[in-house]
């Protein structure tokens, strides 16, 4: 598979900062390669090129429709994170859920 690049948006708190860390350690640890940023909504924007995935946080979940409208043509997966790891902070779940969303896309 080649590398993931992800993009984490889960508002300007901290929160977004450990979440990453812990996907990057999940990741990691089942030998994924992955670039995990975490940045807030408002820089959305900047990034949609140079992404493969965003992840947006559960308690972000209506600024959807304006995601979409970033994401436009380009070939980004959106994932909503869901509430029950993404209060945890649980990587692995994060990991899972990831990867049930982008399946087998992207594997030589």
């Amino acid at each position: 598979m080649q590398q993931l690049r992800i993009l984490l948006v889960c508002g300007s708190g901290a929160s977004s900062g450990f979440m990453a860390a812990n996907i990057r350690k999940a990741a990691a640890a089942r030998g994924l390669d992955t670039r995990i940023v975490a940045r807030g909504e408002s820089e959305i924007e900047n990034y949609i090129d140079d992404i493969d995935v965003l992840m947006v946080g559960p308690h972000l979940a209506y600024i959807l429709d304006e995601v979409d409208d970033y994401v436009g043509d380009a070939p980004v997966k959106v994932i909503l994170m869901r509430p029950d790891y993404y209060s945890t902070l649980d990587g692995n779940a994060a990991v899972e859920h990831l990867l049930a969303e982008v399946g087998t896309e992207g594997q030589n």
